[in-house]
């Protein structure tokens, strides 16, 4: 099979970019999205082209470094998947394919497809930690956890920080990411000490970073590819309106572990 590629070009975060279209080579309809664009850059590069930028690592639907929106959805058409786990069977031979990066200002574009995401880990250093003593593995394993707590705070530890919510979001929401980052901590006991300083350090440095506001049309849980509930944003505006009845100004301390 084959397709035609639209895909974003773009030199640096101080140029201007656009559209272009490449005709790519034979395909393999079993190859991954992202083997599909190393096969281009491959062709792109035998003719003496700039090959396009963009973000791996994994490509095993971990690390969510593969931050790519395909035909105006991120990761692509499938729901609960990330860009590394779309394949080229989802496509047509012949059709066009839009490829673009994250928009969202707080997601500078460094170069093509490859956007700047450092402010998710501005947010994370912020206050997603434990910074308490917690004891060793003994002691963790003598603290009773109810199993529906439990199985919440797994399903909020598994977002991959990926930022699709954000991309989605008409609003460059980051509250689903946040609230996951938050929730998977302020479930355990371990997370209880610091829950309250932790929600309000988090939410104020999203706020810092320019991300915008949750009005909670879904989009965002529509397009994560680990699925995070929209239930754990509810969480996250309860604890953060607790803390702000508490009016706890301190902080966690940078440096922490979580």
């Amino acid at each position: 099979m084959k397709i035609q590629l639209k895909v974003w070009r773009q030199k640096n975060a101080a140029t201007s970019g656009e559209f272009r279209t490449y005709a790519t080579p034979e395909l393999n309809p079993n190859m991954s999205f992202l083997e599909m664009l190393d096969v281009v850059n491959e062709d792109l590069a035998n003719r003496g082209e700039e090959p396009i930028a963009f973000d791996h690592d994994c490509r095993e639907g971990i690390c969510g470094t593969c931050s790519l929106v395909i035909n105006g959805k991120p990761h692509g058409p499938h729901r609960a998947v990330a860009t590394c786990q779309t394949y080229m069977r989802s496509f047509q031979d012949g059709d066009e394919v839009v490829v673009e990066p994250w928009r969202a200002r707080p997601f500078p574009i460094i170069k093509d497809l490859v956007c700047d995401r450092q402010a998710f880990d501005r947010i994370q250093h912020a206050g997603g930690f434990i910074s308490v003593r917690t004891g060793a593995a003994a002691d963790a394993n003598s603290i009773l956890v109810p199993k529906e707590n439990a199985d919440l705070a797994m399903d909020a530890a598994q977002c991959i920080g990926c930022g699709a919510c954000v991309a989605a979001c008409k609003n460059a929401s980051a509250m689903l990411f946040v609230a996951a980052k938050v929730s998977h901590l302020g479930l355990l006991p371990q997370g209880q000490p610091e829950r309250y300083r932790r929600v309000r350090a988090m939410v104020d440095q999203m706020d810092r970073e320019g991300f915008g506001g949750c009005t909670v049309t879904g989009s965002c849980e529509a397009v994560c590819p680990k699925e995070i509930s929209l239930d754990f944003i509810a969480r996250l505006n309860r604890d953060y309106a607790v803390a702000l009845l508490k009016g706890d100004p301190k902080k966690p301390a940078a440096g922490g572990a979580g």
